[in-house]
């Protein structure tokens, strides 16, 4: 990676409570925040006595008058998670299975179903499910909610348990109840949990001349492994006039990543900024020279799954006038969480600041609004009646064309695989036909190199 500024790897920007970097705390950690909150001239925030007094008070009312025994270790971690749960859906406190599941996530290594979860209101919401898993094949969508596992209701209760049930033994089976969006009939899948091996990068001819970009989330190696894969596709196939870069149903995933990512499609300008209260959370990012498509048009394809990491690099894109984003507003994860370690076993992860496109803009809780708005439909082809008379080719003693070339096929103007791509993939053949656009327009520009 081209990137090591200081305090970068105890960053990370996280799909909702998943995916985040085990890292050593800055130096001075523990002592930070309070420090910040008593800069100069700022009022000192003092815990009362009588405040003290009351958790106290409370904390022995439930271990003596709750209707079950509760031990001492089991009602401070809790009371320490619920203090956290409460600043964000993010924050959160992290014990010793937590740091290994954490671990598994930004390397792609773990068991389980293969989707982002945001515990939201007593309620798990899916952000995205990755390509290739459990979930993914079974039709789970961005904003689907799971209202029960294995016919167990899901509330704010049992919730933090509820999520822990979908990891478990390759080849155990689960059942989720899910709500899809805009529907009022749930929907019972039966799934059978995997060793989850995600790769992040996929890189296919997409049409000639044109390539397509798959990202489906940001971890340690995503760079690298693009940039490699590319480095093998223009080895094959030659440079491309054109790309799509598909980020849809992308939860997000390191910092790191994201901006490498970036940088890898930019010559030059600012990728992001974040802003927090430690000095280590406020830092720049820009762009080195290098842009792998040398310059060739980029169509980014988004979606209300697109998150966290992956607006960091839409935006990046779209500010610097890079690549055209089309498809539905992004989901609007706008801040950086930071991993403090307290001890070997425990951790928090705790929000620390917020991130700013390159042209100063927050999208949290407002996403990226794409350039070109696509729906999320699905196309089918017409029905249509025989044609005898397509062309002049079909006229009785027609004139042949005096330059065809001997068994060149007349009728293939690509209409055909056209149909194909958009029968599977509507929102893809829309972004091929409007990259084609911007390549032609790129090509016939003064001084640009022809391909």
């Amino acid at each position: 990676m081209r990137l090591s500024p200081r305090g970068l790897l105890a960053l990370l920007l996280t799909a909702p409570l998943l995916h985040a970097q085990t890292a050593p705390a800055p130096a001075g950690s523990t002592a930070a925040a309070p420090a910040a909150a008593s800069s100069a001239g700022a009022p000192v925030d003092h815990v009362s006595l009588d405040d003290i007094r009351n958790f106290s008070r409370v904390y022995e009312v439930v271990r003596q008058a709750y209707v079950e025994p509760v031990d001492n270790k089991t009602l401070m971690g809790d009371a320490i998670s619920g203090m956290l749960s409460e600043l964000d859906p993010h924050s959160e406190y992290l014990d010793k299975e937590g740091l290994t599941q954490l671990n598994e996530d930004t390397t792609g290594q773990y068991s389980g179903l293969g989707i982002e979860v945001l515990q939201d209101d007593g309620a798990l919401r899916i952000v995205a499910p990755i390509d290739d898993t459990p979930a993914s094949r079974a039709g789970i969508k961005p904003g689907d909610v799971i209202v029960k596992i294995d016919g167990k209701a899901v509330t704010s209760d049992n919730v933090d348990a509820m999520f822990k049930q979908l990891r478990g033994e390759p080849g155990s089976k689960i059942t989720l109840t899910v709500l899809h969006e805009k529907s009022d009939k749930p929907l019972d899948y039966t799934l059978v949990r995997e060793k989850i091996s995600v790769t992040s990068v996929r890189v296919r001819p997409l049409e000639s001349g044109y390539v397509y970009l798959r990202i489906s989330q940001f971890q340690e190696d995503t760079a690298g492994d693009l940039e490699k894969k590319f480095a093998d596709y223009v080895k094959q196939h030659g440079a491309p006039k054109g790309a799509v870069l598909d980020l849809r149903s992308n939860p997000g995933g390191l910092l790191t990543a994201a901006v490498a990512v970036s940088d890898d499609f930019l010559d030059a300008g600012s990728i992001v900024s974040t802003r927090g209260r430690l000095q280590d959370a406020n830092m720049r990012f820009e762009a080195h020279p290098g842009d792998l498509l040398g310059g060739a048009p980029i169509v980014l394809l988004v979606d209300n799954g697109t998150a966290s990491a992956a607006e960091i690099v839409s935006g990046a894109l779209k500010d610097n006038r890079r690549a055209l984003v089309m498809g539905r507003r992004t989901f609007g994860k706008g801040v950086v969480q930071t991993v403090l370690p307290l001890d070997a076993d425990h951790a928090v992860k705790i929000t620390t600041a917020r991130y700013y496109t390159p042209n100063g803009t927050s999208i949290q809780a407002e996403g990226i609004k794409p350039d070109i708005a696509l729906a999320d439909l699905t196309v089918s082809k017409a029905d249509s009646n025989a044609s005898l008379i397509d062309s002049e080719a079909d006229l009785r003693h027609h004139l042949a064309n005096e330059n065809a070339a001997a068994g060149k096929d007349a009728d293939n103007d690509g209409s055909a695989e056209n149909e194909k791509l958009a029968t599977r993939d509507y929102a893809l053949s829309q972004a091929l036909n409007v990259l084609k656009g911007l390549a032609l327009a790129h090509n016939a520009a003064p001084g640009a190199a022809r391909r």
